[in-house]
């Protein structure tokens, strides 16, 4: 295979997984819309061994590869080949992308998430890892500066798909709102099992909501500092995610049995106040 067909193999896997980030994404130039969807199949890849198939033998084969790569001697495939052409290309970190697959081994051993310290943990290594891989190319001059803003931004998307999720997950047994956050609002995790939406649930979400539109409106404040052809994809990744949470309570806090989405009309619209600075 080409490069140009390998890169277009990672295209497809960011087009079938999330439609979200393909609409913000594939207004990059050439150069890095094909690094972010490298990055974005490596790390669809080592979510699919756990999500779909949880086998952790393959995690670790995964990270196998990852060694092998980081040593230049790359297993022969498609997302390997164009990660090679990403870093060749870009001022990248090997870092994140072992973290990655250690959130991924956390996230097969999962347990009930009881300290806010422990949801910070796990926000970094499922989330804040991908911010960490994509800012030198969204940010070729000032990426060092932006690594803390790369996180940050990582776990506000991280919230809100947690919010977005309670019930989903609750169907897989797991409940990432922190039993901290639960005792401080008076809510327990047999009624959140239960999918009881009152006053301290709407608290104790919007407790969440809040911090994540906190963390939104910090990375607004570090904008400048992205590459100008970066920075509307930056900023309609954000303002799609954000978006999320206001569908959230457009459907009176059920997310237990709906899944908030945000209408292409919608993001047509955050697109074009967007594009004409508003």
């Amino acid at each position: 295979m080409t490069l140009e067909a390998d890169y277009e193999y990672c295209r497809n896997i960011i087009m079938e997984n999330s439609k979200t980030f393909y609409k913000a994404f594939s207004k990059l130039p050439e150069r890095k819309r094909n690094a972010i969807y490298s990055v974005y199949a490596y790390c669809r890849t080592s979510d699919d061994i756990i999500d779909e198939e949880n086998d952790l033998d393959k995690l670790m084969e995964y990270r196998e590869e990852l060694r092998l790569f980081q040593e230049g001697k790359e297993k022969d495939s498609p997302i390997w080949r164009t990660l090679r052409d990403v870093f060749q290309n870009y001022e990248m970190s090997i870092e994140p992308f072992y973290d990655m697959l250690e959130g991924q081994y956390r996230d097969a051993h999962f347990k009930n998430i009881e300290t806010e310290s422990e949801l910070d943990s796990y926000c970094y290594y499922v989330a804040g890892t991908v911010g960490l891989m994509v800012i030198p190319i969204l940010s070729e001059k000032h990426h060092a500066e932006l690594r803390e803003t790369a996180v940050m931004l990582g776990k506000a998307m991280q919230i809100t798909n947690i919010l977005r999720d309670v019930g989903e997950d609750n169907r897989k047994g797991r409940i990432y709102l922190s039993k901290e956050k639960l005792d401080k609002h008076g809510y327990s995790e047999e009624e959140l099992k239960s999918g009881i939406i009152d006053s301290r649930f709407i608290a104790l979400w919007e407790d969440y909501a809040g911090e994540a539109e906190n963390l939104y409106e910090a990375v607004k404040s570090k904008y400048h500092l992205f590459d100008s052809d970066s920075l509307r994809p930056v900023k309609l990744a954000s303002e799609y995610y954000r978006a999320i949470l206001d569908g959230v309570r457009k459907n009176k806090y059920d997310c237990f049995s709906k899944r908030a989405y945000v209408s292409d009309f919608r993001k047509l619209r955050m697109a074009l106040k967007i594009a004409i600075g508003r």
